[in-house]
């Protein structure tokens, strides 16, 4: 009885996550012409900040989360001639996109069309990972959660880089930064179905998990972070 109950407990759990997935399909190809007439190249700018450290490091496997168009996605192969990647989004859209960016080296993605918040592999462990832009879909417990099931997948020597938005607590934050990411939520709301509002503590969240803050870089007055983080033990 315990374990039907369980069983019914999850099987409704993920049945409200699949209620709540974003639907990104109908931006996937206007998706970089949106993001430059908002941000100009600074977003593009910030997923660049640490191919430096990633091409010293050499990783042969990545997984890269909820990468859009997938542009990062096509640099990194580009730069890193052995590195396979698994590239995980819940939009088929963007992960077309995604292969098209990569272009001759397609060959070395295998794609995931899926909910990250009730996906694994089956069988990997990670020189990489990558979450430009996405954590901000996810709640502060689901930020926790993944962080929690990606630690054993990382290698010793993993890193997660890490790109998104911030609110500095300060006068520019209060006054433009917060009232920016309120709109980017409502916008993406209403063109998605997003139903986050605020942005998590990812910080709190991959620190618990135990990974460790190495590297971070600030764009515009701090509304955009860069980070490099490696795993803890």
């Amino acid at each position: 009885m315990k374990a039907a109950v369980m069983q019914g407990n999850a099987e409704s759990h993920f049945a409200r996550q699949a209620a709540t997935v974003p639907n990104f399909d109908r931006l996937a190809r206007v998706y970089r012409w949106m993001e430059w007439l908002t941000f100009g190249p600074f977003l593009s700018r910030s997923r660049r900040v640490f191919l430096r450290e990633i091409r010293r490091a050499g990783p042969l496997r990545a997984l890269v989360i909820g990468d859009g168009d997938g542009r990062f996605t096509a640099q990194l192969l580009a730069e890193n001639l052995r590195v396979q990647v698994d590239a995980v989004d819940a939009s088929r859209a963007m992960l077309a996109q995604l292969r098209r960016n990569a272009r001759h080296d397609a060959s070395r993605i295998s794609l995931h069309c899926a909910d990250v918040r009730a996906w694994s592999p089956t069988s990997a462990r990670y020189d990489l990972i990558v979450t430009h832009f996405f954590l901000d879909c996810l709640t502060g417990d689901e930020v926790a959660d993944l962080a929690m099931r990606l630690k054993p997948l990382a290698s010793p020597e993993a890193l997660w880089v890490v790109s998104d938005f911030a609110v500095p607590r300060n006068r520019f934050g209060r006054l433009f930064a917060k009232p920016l990411v309120s709109f980017l939520y409502l916008a993406f709301r209403i063109l998605t179905g997003l139903n986050v509002r605020r942005l998590p503590d990812h910080r709190r969240a991959l620190h618990e998990a135990g990974f460790s803050l190495v590297l971070a870089h600030n764009s515009l007055s701090g509304l955009l972070v860069s980070e490099l983080w490696k795993p803890v033990g």
